[in-house]
């Protein structure tokens, strides 16, 4: 038998602890690349944590809110609640990497499903371009808030229907008869 004991810090910033900092103290957290291309984290006390990868903790109903910055060694570093309090550069560079870890192409119109008995084929046009795809069963297409839908794909790819209401009644029917 193994007894492995971690410690660990985390430190996390609430928009209370933001909030009350005034514009003349240095900001808690300041984000940068370093010369390699990679976000780089400087602490309120200096400290450089280089190769940091950006976690969002809620990536499918809240990905800008309670982000994780982790370190080169799996360490996290901060956990912040909001992008409030960070500069613009460093809300442009953590909007960046999000971009970049969670790719969820969000659909636009559904242009065709192939029938209603699984598995079946959708054609859709999404923010990144006109896509097919299969879903193998209803529970593939699930709804995460009241009007967020998430579809899963046979191969594991996530699309996103950001508000159903706002899809047209074609489109609209067709989501709805599988989340419903």
């Amino acid at each position: 038998m193994f007894n492995v004991s971690v410690q660990r810090t985390t430190k996390i910033m609430t928009n209370d602890n933001i909030d009350k900092r005034d514009s003349a103290t240095q900001p808690a957290i300041r984000l940068s690349r370093d010369e390699w291309h990679h976000l780089k984290v400087t602490d309120a006390s200096g400290n450089e944590y280089s190769d940091v990868s950006v976690v969002p903790l809620f990536p499918i109903t809240d990905c800008k809110r309670w982000v994780s910055l982790v370190s080169a060694d799996g360490d996290e570093i901060v956990c912040l609640d909001s992008l409030v309090g960070l500069s613009a550069e460093s809300i442009k560079l953590l909007e960046e990497e999000l971009a970049l870890r969670e790719f969820v192409p969000v659909i636009e119109k559904v242009i065709h499903v192939s029938g209603n008995q699984d598995p079946c084929e959708w054609v859709v046009q999404t923010n990144h371009g006109i896509t097919s795809f299969v879903i193998k069963a209803e529970e593939d297409v699930r709804r995460v808030s009241s009007k967020t839908v998430v579809i899963t794909d046979a191969n594991g790819i996530r699309f996103r229907v950001e508000d159903v209401k706002k899809l047209d009644s074609r489109s609209r029917a067709f989501v709805e008869w599988y989340v419903s």
